[in-house]
């Protein structure tokens, strides 16, 4: 059987939340693989679209593999040695899979009816688009900020990255289609990004050689539920900081000339300490500190890892 469509799920500690990922997945009116006797399920007025899920579990200690023993034997498990971090257990999963398109979805997600049948409508009707995202919400129903126009630090790069194809720059990680041959052109994710700036890096890299990047049409077409942020739940925020800016360096590394890079370093350094030193100034002032805290956490890791890569 063709499968137009391979999902990719990387999870780290999510059982529940991966549970109502699969769940939503489950009661697509798309032909899902590997539901009972492989034949697909549900009806569609777009030809015969199917779909697998192939999760690829990073040594998960909540119970997450045990799920696929019950409910969701439909799904292909690859359980990880270890924790191989989003970009390498997202490739395992690439390897894995047979469909013409690949869907990198995040566990955290809830996936709205009909979205596989409209993420594969756009596609074939978008060759020039190598990759696509689709409209994210929050839990409550309001928006949540998924497609960018520009890359970071980009205002400081003296029009490096000028003359690359459509208008999108890059989307979020957590909900992601992309045509089959990009992927393997581009050789999967870069495997030096452990967890943060993986999205920012292929899609440029997707532009680079010469495709767009896109957004499913339709406000209603193709709508995930974006929980966000839940596998790192765990992890102090200044220390989830510091992760985030080292692979925003690491970005920077790859793609920006030296120059430009000095002047992204000269220039949050600047701000870090300005901000610090307000934040500190105001905060006894202050009843309600939570934002302000949340704040100052931010701005040390900048002035630490910043300011680390200006002496190295």
């Amino acid at each position: 059987m063709s499968i137009d469509v391979s999902v990719i799920i990387v999870n780290y500690n999510t059982r529940e939340l991966l549970a109502k990922c699969l769940e939503s997945l489950f009661i697509q009116d798309a032909g899902l693989t590997g539901f009972i006797d492989g034949t697909g399920r549900g009806n569609h007025d777009y030809e015969s679209i199917t779909f697998e899920v192939i999760v690829a579990d990073n040594a998960s200690t909540d119970g997450s593999q045990e799920i696929f023993s019950e409910e969701f034997k439909w799904a292909q498990l690859i359980s990880c040695s270890g924790n191989l971090g989003f970009s390498k257990a997202n490739n395992l999963g690439v390897a894995a899979s047979k469909g013409r398109y690949i869907y990198f979805l995040n566990p955290d997600t809830e996936v709205s009816q009909g979205a596989i049948t409209a993420i594969v409508k756009h596609m074939d009707a978008n060759p020039e688009c190598g990759l696509a995202g689709t409209r994210i919400i929050n839990p409550d129903g309001s928006p949540q900020s998924s497609v960018e126009f520009s890359y970071p630090g980009q205002r400081h790069t003296g029009g490096e990255l000028e003359n690359l194809p459509g208008d999108i720059a890059w989307l979020l990680g957590a909900s992601i289609v992309a045509q089959r041959s990009v992927v393997e052109a581009l050789k999967g994710f870069d495997e030096d990004y452990f967890l943060y700036g993986e999205d920012l890096d292929l899609c440029l890299r997707a532009r680079k050689a010469g495709f767009e990047i896109g957004m499913v049409g339709g406000n209603n077409d193709a709508v995930i539920i974006h929980h966000g942020g839940q596998s790192e739940v765990a992890t102090l925020p200044y220390d989830k900081w510091v992760k985030k800016l080292n692979a925003e360096l690491l970005f920077y590394e790859k793609h920006y000339e030296q120059a430009s890079i000095a002047r992204i370093i000269r220039n949050n350094l600047l701000q870090a300490r300005w901000r610090i030193f307000t934040i500190k100034l105001l905060l006894p002032f202050k009843s309600a500190r939570q934002n302000d805290l949340a704040k100052l956490e931010k701005y040390l890791a900048v002035r630490d890892v910043f300011g680390k890569a200006a002496t190295s």
